[in-house]
């Protein structure tokens, strides 16, 4: 067996073929990450011509030093000790040969004491159980699958979720697909979320080409002053007659419809002004999705904070969960969610939306890291 560096499409191939592999083992997010200042090798072992294990291998170089990640780990089988042993060994050596003072890598396999255990036993220290974003991906993911018909998806949703979900369509709310030149409108949403440039953006969209698309819910201003205006045309019929209840007075009847009537004539104030600052609408919700395989992966969304009370990332969410399962895709990955039993009031907001959508925790086994030169993995620690 030998360890050598695979071309494009070798290892395009091998991931295409794995059982399970990420879209950070792919050669595409390797060409992204190129963008971002890392050099990409794509490793594989190899024995009479065919690849038994791979990985992509990120580089970031300090100086004369150098650090590697391998983002979801290798594609390996993990449970196999012999495999592993010998994909270790010859990476080490090729990695050190190189330059590169140690490895970290995040298994995409859930916690396994099995291939914990072979980990660690190869010299692998394992960098702890991190609760909340830590790590080099996230260790926990909200996962959905779609085994079942887009209806009853949507009955699994929480129902105060399912109730603003059919609020923010009744406003006017719209999703469109967009395009290369509208991802302008992901970056201005996430600029303070994400440590990326709209230039990163813009290579994810055309290096994953057709397997990546762009979002956004976008609010019709003038059929929410439509709406806004018929509620209180409506509301103002319904003030003409008037009834007492058995449990309420005619005068604690008309208290309480005159409040409600208030509230609608504020919200057609409201609606007015947003149709003359925004006869064109408004971008209140966007998103990027990577598919891969039978996947659908949420890399990155947004919304517009001042404009939260429509909800459309939850109308948005969910449309885009509607469409890819009716579309025959198995899995819709929203991405990385905080430890779902541990509080942190930075995060709750953020893990009770995911969990509203009825998901499975996918709970990975978290950050090792392998030194490959432990003289200057010192100097490189300073």
């Amino acid at each position: 067996m030998v360890i050598k560096e695979l071309t494009n499409q070798e290892f395009k191939k091998f991931t295409n073929n794995y059982k399970s592999s990420s879209l950070y083992q792919t050669p595409e997010y390797g060409f992204v990450m190129n963008e971002e200042k890392y050099d990409t090798i794509f490793l594989g072992l190899v024995d009479n011509d065919t690849i038994l294990a791979a990985s992509l291998i990120l580089i970031k170089n300090k100086g004369k030093l150098k650090y590697a990640y391998a983002p979801r780990g290798f594609l390996i089988d993990y449970s196999n000790y012999a495999l592993l042993e010998k994909f270790t060994l010859l990476l080490k050596k090729y990695l050190s040969k190189i330059g590169v003072v140690a490895i970290k890598i995040n298994p995409p396999i859930e916690h396994n004491d099995e291939a914990f255990n072979n980990l660690t036993r190869l010299k692998y220290r394992h960098l702890g159980y991190n609760n909340f974003f830590e790590g080099l991906k996230p260790r926990y993911e909200a996962i959905i699958k779609l085994n079942k018909p887009y209806y009853d998806l949507f009955k699994d949703i929480k129902k105060e979720f399912r109730t603003k979900i059919r609020g923010a369509e009744k406003l006017g709310i719209k999703i469109y697909k967009g395009k290369e030149n509208e991802l302008k409108y992901l970056y201005n949403q996430t600029e303070k979320k994400y440590p990326r440039e709209l230039v990163y953006y813009k290579n994810v969209y055309n290096f994953f080409k057709d397997d990546c698309e762009f979002y956004y819910a976008k609010l019709d201003t003038y059929k929410y002053l439509k709406q806004a205006s018929d509620k209180v045309i409506k509301e103002e019929n319904k003030n003409k007659i008037l009834k007492a209840t058995k449990k309420k007075d005619i005068i604690t009847v008309k208290m309480e419809k005159d409040a409600l009537l208030s509230k609608y004539k504020e919200d057609l104030i409201k609606a007015n002004k947003l149709v003359n600052n925004y006869p064109d609408g408004i971008i209140l919700a966007t998103c990027l999705i990577v598919k891969n395989k039978k996947e659908i992966y949420l890399l990155m969304d947004g919304y517009n904070k001042r404009f939260k009370s429509f909800n459309a990332k939850h109308i948005l969410i969910w449309k885009l969960i509607e469409k890819f399962s009716k579309e025959g895709y198995k899995v819709f990955n929203l991405g990385g969610i905080p430890n779902p039993d541990k509080y942190n009031p930075k995060y709750e907001g953020l893990k009770e939306f995911k969990l509203s959508f009825n998901v499975k925790v996918k709970e990975y086994i978290g950050d090792f890291e392998l030194v490959t030169n432990k003289a200057l993995y010192l100097l490189y620690k300073k």
